[in-house]
């Protein structure tokens, strides 16, 4: 993997990884699936990363609703999880395992909200200009589903989406405070749980006019 330190789990992380974990002030989050639908498409994998680069990918059989580990770090208040469109991985977190994510840091959000001015929020061109590393998304639209039999290089894509994830928020955070957009931010953040629901009730945008 190239990687200073790569696990893989099945189902769950194990009891040593919670522990691990849970000292952390902060991880970085994201998952895989099979579409964009969560009541149609199905959680492959969850991915987590802390400051250390310790890296692990659960990988997630077809029918598993429930990951008790994982479920208590994710809703552990002293930690904070971070993604990249936090919207997406939440409401997959919580449709298909059940975890109520909290509290949130999301780099889409930030980036829109510090970095106004340019158009693209990918994380791509997020960790380019931050960071200077160049992510290869090539594995981004794959078959995730057969999660035992995962290649090498949608591996190394899982854990690339995580590895710089903790470092794009301290730079991001710097940025907001900087320009007076550090409260709105968090208060983004503090949204995220209801617009998830939202998303799983099925309403669009209900702050539109119409």
């Amino acid at each position: 993997m190239g990687l200073p330190d790569f696990q893989i789990c099945d189902n769950d992380i194990s009891t040593d990884i919670l522990e691990s974990y849970s000292t952390e002030p902060v991880l970085a989050i994201d998952t895989e699936t099979m579409g964009l639908l969560p009541q149609r498409d199905r959680l492959c994998t969850v991915q987590l990363c802390d400051s250390s680069e310790h890296i692990v990918v659960v990988r997630l059989e077809r029918g598993t609703s429930s990951a008790p580990n994982l479920k208590m770090l994710m809703e552990a208040e002293s930690v904070e999880k971070i993604f990249h469109f936090a919207r997406f991985d939440v409401t997959a977190l919580k449709y298909h395992l059940g975890i109520q994510t909290q509290p949130l840091f999301c780099t889409k959000i930030a980036s829109k909200l510090a970095r106004t001015y340019t158009d693209r929020h990918g994380l791509k061109d997020l960790v380019k200009e931050l960071l200077g590393a160049e992510l290869d998304k090539t594995s981004q639209s794959s078959d995730w589903g057969a999660v035992y039999e995962l290649t090498e290089a949608q591996l190394q894509y899982a854990a690339n989406d995580v590895r710089y994830l903790i470092p794009a928020r301290d730079r991001l955070i710097r940025m907001l405070e900087r320009e007076e957009r550090w409260d709105v931010a968090q208060r983004c953040f503090e949204h995220i749980p209801t617009r998830v629901d939202l998303d799983i009730l099925g309403y669009g945008n209900i702050f539109n006019h119409h």
